[in-house]
């Protein structure tokens, strides 16, 4: 396990997918949370994780004890981060974020559980919703007013803004779209 640095000037601990299954080999029961959406998790996911996704974390509901760790994954480890960083500041004392998340997991050859309907993951999403408004507001901005130009120039500043501080709103609302939001039968 590692700690590594974060941009909330917090110290994050890590650890691989190989570390964190030779330790549910010996200790089953570790708290081994997934917060992608409920579509994402039921697409696939690492056998021992639980869904609660970032957007319905709430860490005072949780059933873990504060002084137990809790191994966090997400797709790639960004929305792992954020859970970590919500837990240690509800005084959770060891929030672990699984390095390379879900994808790294697979790549592992660690034991999953697949289903049969392929979601589209949120980034993929998002790139599409991005692109589209881009598109849509050259488009626009040739054939009805120039103004609509404003709009792929803010879907930019956006994009920018998101690779700086690691934060998408965009992603947010998309994650809170009914096809993400439903948990899959």
């Amino acid at each position: 396990m590692r700690a590594a640095a974060h941009p909330a000037a917090t110290i994050m601990s890590t650890i691989t997918p190989s570390e964190l299954q030779k330790l549910l080999a010996t200790q089953p029961d570790l708290a081994v949370l997934d917060v992608r959406t409920p579509v994402e998790y039921a697409e696939v996911h690492a056998r021992p994780a639980r869904n609660i996704p970032l957007s319905e974390l709430r860490p005072d509901g949780l059933a873990e004890r504060k002084d137990r760790p809790i191994y966090l994954l997400c797709q790639s480890g960004t929305r792992a981060s954020k859970a970590a960083e919500q837990l240690s500041l509800a005084g959770y004392a060891q929030p672990i974020v699984v390095e390379g998340g879900t994808s790294a997991w697979i790549k592992a050859g660690l034991p999953i559980e697949r289903s049969a309907v392929k979601v589209m993951s949120l980034e993929r999403q998002v790139r599409i919703a991005a692109g589209t408004l881009v598109f849509l507001g050259v488009l626009l901005g040739f054939l009805v007013s120039p103004w609509f130009f404003g709009l792929s120039g803010l879907v930019g500043a956006g994009l920018v803004f998101a690779g700086i501080t690691d934060f998408c709103g965009m992603g947010l609302l998309i994650a809170k779209l009914p096809w993400n939001t439903r948990r899959p039968r």
